[in-house]
């Protein structure tokens, strides 16, 4: 009989473009709903994003897969996350990655996943309270950086702290009424470049 993570796995993931077995195998591995809390538990390996406290969400297995596989970390990376929210999307990256630094706005959210993380064993991961659009300067460059909140802009500073031949994922606002379009960002010396994954639905990046 298969887990919950198995079958969400192979229902939601392997037949929707998710190729990298290490994005799948640690899919399978993490219980998702340790991230969750009162009903949303149950609903923890559905196919949609869910409602967590300060009015956050946590994605939908689907684009957390997308987004982890579109970044390709590497062991020996060091990554940076923006917008901790429940905790998963780091812990998926802390198993794919040597250090992850996890950014969030919310002090309630930040400690509730730091409790999680540290429940599940996660221990190269770091969680800093702070404004995600600055990004945490003190451990760049990052090799990879996600940014799990869409911004009308690329963060200049998040750019800055991109290594060489590093990559960020991160949606961008394009219109008032559009779905927002998820990017891939490379850095190659002074060069960057992105192109377009597809269309998300993510809470606004908030500043200040």
């Amino acid at each position: 009989m298969p887990t919950p993570a198995e079958k969400m796995v192979a229902e939601q993931l392997v037949p929707h473009g998710v190729t990298d077995e290490r994005v799948l195998e640690v899919m399978r591995s993490i219980p998702r709903d340790e991230f969750l809390s009162g009903v949303a538990r149950r609903h923890a390996y559905e196919d949609r994003a869910l409602a967590i406290d300060c009015g956050q969400t946590i994605s939908q297995p689907l684009v957390v897969a997308l987004m982890t596989q579109a970044l390709n970390p590497k062991p020996e990376d060091t990554a940076l996350e923006i917008g901790t929210g429940s905790g998963y999307q780091a812990a998926v990256l802390a198993r794919m990655c040597r250090r992850v630094i996890t950014v969030e706005r919310e002090p309630a959210l930040a400690e509730r996943a730091a409790s999680t993380l540290k429940r599940l064993g996660f221990e190269n991961v770091e969680i800093a309270v702070a404004d995600g659009s600055l990004g945490w300067p003190e451990s760049a460059p990052y090799d990879v950086i996600l940014v799990a909140c869409a911004a009308a802009t690329l963060p200049a500073a998040l750019i800055h702290q991109l290594a060489d031949d590093g990559r960020l994922v991160i949606p961008i606002q394009t219109g008032r009424d559009e779905p927002q379009d998820l990017r891939l960002y490379t850095r190659h010396g002074d060069e960057v470049s992105y192109r377009s994954l597809f269309p998300v639905l993510f809470v606004p990046l908030r500043t200040g």
